[in-house]
C-alpha cells in the first residue's frame, strides 16, 4: 500500500473528465474521417495531375493530410467542449430560478 494514493474525487471532476473523454473521441473520429476523405482525392492528384505530379512531394502529400486531420480532431473536440460548457452554464441558470 505504500504507493498508493486514494483520492476522493468531486462529481464535478468526472463530470469534468467524462466530457474530455467524450471530446477526445469525438475528435479522433472525426480526425480518421476527415483523413480519408482528404487522402483520396490528394494521392489521386499527385499521380494523375500534372502540376500536383511535379510539386508535391511525399512530405507536400502527408502535410496536407495531416493538416486535415489535426483541423478535424480540434475543430470537433473544441466544438464538444463548448457544448458541454454551456450544458452546464444553462442547467446552472435553471436551478437557481
Amino acid at each position: 500500500m505504500a504507493g498508493r494514493s486514494f483520492l476522493i474525487r468531486s462529481p464535478k471532476e468526472e463530470e469534468s473528465d467524462a466530457a474530455v473523454r467524450e471530446a477526445v473521441f469525438l475528435g479522433a473520429r472525426n480526425a480518421a474521417i476527415a483523413g480519408s476523405v482528404v487522402a483520396v482525392p490528394t494521392l489521386i492528384g499527385c499521380r494523375v495531375l500534372p502540376w500536383a505530379k511535379a510539386n508535391l512531394n511525399y512530405t507536400a502529400q502527408a502535410l496536407i493530410i495531416s493538416a486535415a486531420c489535426i483541423a478535424g480532431f480540434f475543430i470537433t473536440a473544441d466544438k464538444t467542449i463548448l457544448r458541454n460548457a454551456r450544458q452546464n452554464t444553462i442547467g446552472k441558470l435553471d436551478k437557481s430560478t
